[in-house]
């Protein structure tokens, strides 16, 4: 019987996340989901952030969800600024306790009720380079590729083999 585990059981979990942004979260996931966009939460960029959210579209098109669960929340991040750089798309999302007038005009926006959520503003487009979207679109497979084996491997027990 293994006393210390080294291995992350859920990677998506990491105590960071309050009750409400995984609420949130939730929420835009059911939405995104029926939008056809495949999502992957907490991803690392290049420049070492972690993104809530990342969605791909059928199109290739890149967007990235910066959730806000409260105003204290929004105002102490400086951060999201540069997620800018890896989406051609930028939101934030919020639930309906949080005023919607603290957003930034220029980013999407989606107010979610943890069961579903509302696209409220569209995020302008902001075209990636090139090489920009190749690295982004690869670390996203790569990333899913490396969660699922991970959730695979986390469902082996020796009572299941």
């Amino acid at each position: 019987m293994t006393i210390v585990s080294v291995a992350v059981n859920n990677s998506l979990i990491d105590g960071r996340q309050s009750d409400r942004a995984m609420l949130v979260r939730r929420g835009v996931q059911v939405l995104l989901n029926e939008m056809r966009l495949a999502l992957l939460p907490e991803m690392s960029l290049a420049n070492g952030r972690r993104a809530d959210l990342v969605g791909l579209t059928d199109k290739g098109e890149i967007w990235i969800i910066e959730i806000k669960s409260s105003i204290e929340d929004f105002r102490v991040d400086r951060k999201w600024p540069e997620y800018r750089s890896y989406c051609d798309r930028l939101f934030f999302a919020t639930h309906g306790e949080v005023p919607l007038d603290i957003f930034p005009e220029d980013c999407g926006l989606l107010v979610s009720d943890g069961y579903g959520a509302h696209l409220l503003r569209e995020a302008p487009e902001h075209r990636l380079p090139p090489a920009t979207r190749k690295s982004v679109t690869l670390n996203f497979s790569r990333t899913a590729a490396q969660r699922l084996m991970m959730a695979e491997w986390a469902a082996r027990t020796p009572a299941t083999e």
